[in-house]
């Protein structure tokens, strides 16, 4: 594959269960029409640029990957041979680095490091035979990356554009105990259809990542900008000027004798310029432990939103709620322990009943949103939900309840 020049070949995002259909949301809204989406994955078509675009801006995916093979593979000497078959030194620089990571179903294989290894080795085979010479290969987060699914008798192998997945902002200095993954805090506030344009409340904030992901929302501050790699700027080709009459139509301009690395640089300036700096709402984010809080900020500074947020140190019950004439006037967004990694229901219980208390006493009003692994403990929170959004923290099966309006169950709700 001419990865830089050819114009069209299906990109697959790939997500955590359960987010596919807010990165389908999240294409739609960058002008893509996805051709499949699965529990996992939505599929795109595009070129380089494309590529580039949805690793800068994507919230709620993990990868971006480029479809190099699709094979049959009964066990690991056909996934080595179908691996070798693969251009790699049209891919991969002699003198670099790469890394493979994988998932696999197949019943041969009992030890799961087996493919990623083999897949290295066939790699490697393959640039020594073409080029004298072969790239480093490990366990790190820098260079080109290769990502294998095999499942059953089929094998996919990618070029994995992405490299670290793009849930790991890069912000996230001290996560604190049990954090909330940055792509599901992302989605969380997709579901509660908050429009950063009014105030946002994160009691019982943790590391912070729900109300840095709310800032980074009210900023249109792009996700990609805080990372420092991205494993496509270490494939083949990456700094080398495309000729003119391969080079992609990219509007509203026409990069004529460009190299991806300059067209990268455009994208990120434009990304850049369209960051807000004023017009930020409220957002608040609050925690018991005066550690929890003093992280989340650093966290915050990391992000560079920490001047958007507001932190203390107080029980969520004493949390500001900020005025609003806003219909609704804001959210409010709950994270508490689940009582699986952390706390026992009966320990749990008189917690989720004042949270219940908390959001229909001081949140009249605003959109109540609480994510939990425990429906038995979300029963106490005793308010009215329109919905329940289906959600994984981590392995945990959660749903996340929104409230209109925190209002108590039986009221009527406008």
């Amino acid at each position: 594959m001419k990865l830089w020049t050819d114009r069209g070949y299906p990109i697959i995002i790939s997500c955590a269960k359960e987010l596919s259909r807010w990165t389908e949301i999240e294409v739609l809204n960058m002008g893509y029409r996805p051709i499949e989406v699965t529990e996992n994955t939505v599929v795109v078509r595009g070129a380089m640029r494309d590529v580039m675009k949805l690793n800068l801006h994507l919230r709620t995916a993990h990868r971006v990957l480029v479809p190099l093979l699709r094979t049959t593979c009964r066990n690991i000497k056909d996934l080595y041979e179908a691996t070798r078959s693969i251009d790699w030194e049209n891919l991969i620089e002699a003198d670099g680095y790469f890394s493979v990571s994988s998932i696999v179903h197949n019943y041969t294989i009992r030890d799961t490091r087996i493919p990623s290894l083999y897949t290295k080795d066939a790699i490697a085979d393959r640039m020594r035979e073409m080029c004298q010479r072969r790239p480093d290969s490990g366990g790190e987060n820098r260079g080109a990356a290769v990502f294998v699914y095999w499942e059953r008798d089929e094998a996919i192998i990618y070029l994995d554009t992405s490299g670290e997945p793009l849930s790991k902002r890069g912000y996230r200095m001290i996560p604190g105990s049990a954090p909330m993954q940055e792509t599901l805090a992302a989605a969380c506030i997709m579901a509660l259809r908050w429009d950063g344009k009014t105030p946002f409340v994160s009691p019982m904030c943790g590391s912070g990542t729900p109300a840095i992901e709310a800032a980074m929302v009210a900023m249109n501050k792009a996700p990609g900008l805080l990372k420092g790699h991205f494993a496509f700027q270490s494939i083949k080709g990456y700094s080398s000027i495309i000729p003119g009459e391969s080079a992609p139509r990219v509007a509203p301009r026409q990069y004529v004798g460009a190299s991806p690395e300059q067209i990268w640089k455009e994208l990120v300036m434009d990304a850049a310029a369209a960051e807000k700096k004023e017009g930020i709402p409220p957002i608040i984010a609050t925690d018991i432990s005066p550690e929890a809080v003093d992280n989340a900020h650093s966290n915050a500074i990391a992000a560079g939103v920490a001047q958007f947020i507001t932190f203390k140190a107080c029980d969520f019950a004493d949390t500001p709620v900020p005025e609003s004439d806003a219909s609704p006037r804001g959210v409010v967004f709950f994270n508490p322990e689940y009582g699986i990694r952390l706390g026992t229901f009966e320990e749990l219980a008189p917690v989720y009943e004042r949270i219940g208390t908390f959001m229909n006493e001081k949140c009249s009003g605003y959109t109540g949103g609480l994510i939990t692994g425990n429906p038995d403990l979300a029963r106490l929170v005793n308010l009215y939900y329109k919905t329940r959004v289906p959600f994984f923290n981590g392995p945990i099966d959660c749903r996340l309840f929104v409230y209109p309006g925190c209002e108590l169950k039986g009221q009527n709700v406008k």
